[in-house]
C-alpha cells in the first residue's frame, strides 16, 4: 500500500504531537515575560526574570524547531532540559517558601496546591522523557546543526 521511502517520509502522530507540545511550551514560556521567575531556589524579578525567560524561550523554540526537524541532537537536548525542570522544581519547591511566594505575588498562595501542582507537572515531565527516551528512532535526522 505504501513504499518504504514514503513510510520513512511519513511523521509518527506521537513526534507530531510533541512537536506541538512543545511550541505550547515556547508560547507559556513567552507569555510569562515581566512577571517573577523562581529559578534554582531563587525568585527573580525585573531585568534578571526577562532575561532567564528570554533564555527558556530561546530553548522551547530550538526544540520546537529540532522536533519539526526530527534532528537526533534535539533528542539529547530533550531529555537534559526536561531533567532540568524536573531538578528546577524540586529544588524551588524546597528552597522557595510559600510566605516567599505570597510576598512576591502579593496574595495568599496555598501551600498544599503549590505541593501539588508542581509535583504533578514534574511527574507529567518525567512521563514525557520517558516516552521521548524510548522513542529516539523518531529522530532522523543526523544533521549536527539545526539551520
Amino acid at each position: 500500500m505504501f513504499d518504504t521511502e514514503e513510510q520513512d517520509i511519513r511523521r509518527p502522530l506521537g513526534l507530531t504531537l510533541l512537536t506541538g507540545l512543545y511550541l505550547f511550551f515556547f508560547l507559556v514560556s513567552a507569555s510569562t515575560f515581566g512577571n517573577p521567575f523562581p529559578f534554582l531556589g531563587s525568585i527573580y524579578t525585573g531585568i534578571p526574570a526577562k532575561v532567564l525567560v528570554f533564555a527558556d524561550c530561546l530553548v522551547c523554540l530550538y526544540l520546537f524547531m529540532g522536533l519539526y526537524q526530527r534532528q537526533i541532537m534535539t533528542w539529547y537536548l530533550l531529555i537534559g532540559y526536561n531533567l532540568f525542570e524536573i531538578v528546577n522544581t524540586i529544588v524551588n519547591l524546597s528552597l522557595i517558601t510559600p510566605e516567599e511566594v505570597e510576598k512576591v505575588l502579593g496574595t495568599g498562595v496555598d501551600r498544599q496546591a503549590l505541593w501539588v501542582n508542581n509535583l504533578a507537572a514534574a511527574l507529567a515531565v518525567l512521563l514525557l522523557t520517558q516516552y521521548i527516551y524510548r522513542h529516539k528512532d523518531f529522530f532522523t535526522n543526523r544533521e549536527k546543526y539545526l539551520f
